[in-house]
């Protein structure tokens, strides 16, 4: 087994937040977020299983949340159409903003953590600025034509991906926005760790790895299912493998350069894996099914860490 890949289940934690909507490492990876269907947000350390605080302030499922990168902050969002920001140590809401004309899908911090962006089934992501008191959006960027599925965001791009089947990429330097067509419903897109390229997941059991600045494309992954849901792709943290969950219960792994499965891991029951998120710098992978997130690694020898 390639040392590359956390093929090793160490813990299955049961959230006791309903469906556990998604599931986010924080920026150093010792801690994760998970979103439920009980309107709640909560913070863990996965390695010990350990709940640390819940956060209570959506109105109705939350759906993405991402830690500021000093960990001070956690912003989400849900079906209530709101993005939240908690304060982590008090637990409260110290922003809410509404403006969103129906469910907000994801959201995010800037690079330091200042705005906070939002992308809604409305087709628009919202910018706010955390700075200010000011509860209206600094900026609305409403280029997509459906639901904006995914966000992106780097120390001078933002990147989206649309349910109108194209990725748009906006250079903050020169004001530029940059269109792919994809063709198919974006599911998840994010850039690679080197910042150098795109992996796009689409709604035809589709991933596709594209070069960021010539939209060619450079790979193609398949034999994973995703038609139904939004599923998470990512890379692992030395940019490898591409991994993805799947409709059919299991996390896909696959070579970045030869695009072939490596490894596929199966989660009991065979319960859609829709969420998923890769340890920064570990072979660590946190995946998200029903009510429990699993914490998988290479070897057990560091469960304890």
């Amino acid at each position: 087994m390639r040392n590359d890949i956390p093929s090793t289940l160490t813990r299955t934690i049961v959230c006791k937040q309903g469906a556990v909507r998604a599931v986010r490492f924080n920026g150093d990876g010792n801690y994760c977020i998970t979103c439920g269907s009980d309107k709640s947000v909560k913070l863990w350390n996965p390695n010990r299983e350990v709940l640390l605080k819940t956060y209570s302030g959506h109105g109705y499922e939350v759906l993405d949340a991402q830690a500021s990168c000093d960990n001070s902050q956690i912003c989400s969002c849900g079906m209530d159409k709101s993005v939240v920001v908690f304060d982590v140590a008090t637990g409260n809401a110290v922003r809410k903003y509404r403006g969103h004309a129906g469910t907000v899908n994801c959201v995010k911090f800037n690079e330091e953590s200042t705005i906070v962006l939002s992308g809604s089934v409305d087709g628009t992501i919202r910018i706010w600025d955390c700075r200010t008191r000011k509860m209206e959006p600094i900026q609305i960027l409403d280029e997509a034509t459906d639901s904006v599925t995914s966000l992106q965001v780097s120390d001078y791009e933002i990147l989206s991906g649309s349910a109108d089947g194209c990725i748009r990429r906006y250079d903050l330097r020169n004001g530029k926005m940059f269109v792919d067509f994809i063709g198919k419903s974006v599911s998840s897109t994010s850039f690679t760790r080197d910042g150098q390229c795109v992996l796009t997941s689409t709604m035809d059991d589709s991933i596709k790895l594209m070069d960021k600045d010539t939209g060619e494309m450079l790979n193609e992954f398949k034999g994973h299912q995703n038609h139904d849901y939004k599923i998470d792709n990512s890379l692992n943290c030395q940019d490898t493998c591409v991994v993805s969950g799947s409709e059919d219960g299991h996390v896909y792994f696959w070579d970045l350069v030869e695009a072939k499965v490596i490894y596929k891991m199966l989660h009991e029951g065979q319960k859609v894996v829709h969420s998923l998120t890769f340890h920064p710098t570990e072979t660590c992978l946190l995946t998200a099914a029903a009510d429990k997130i699993y914490v998988w690694r290479s070897s057990p020898a560091s469960e304890d860490g």
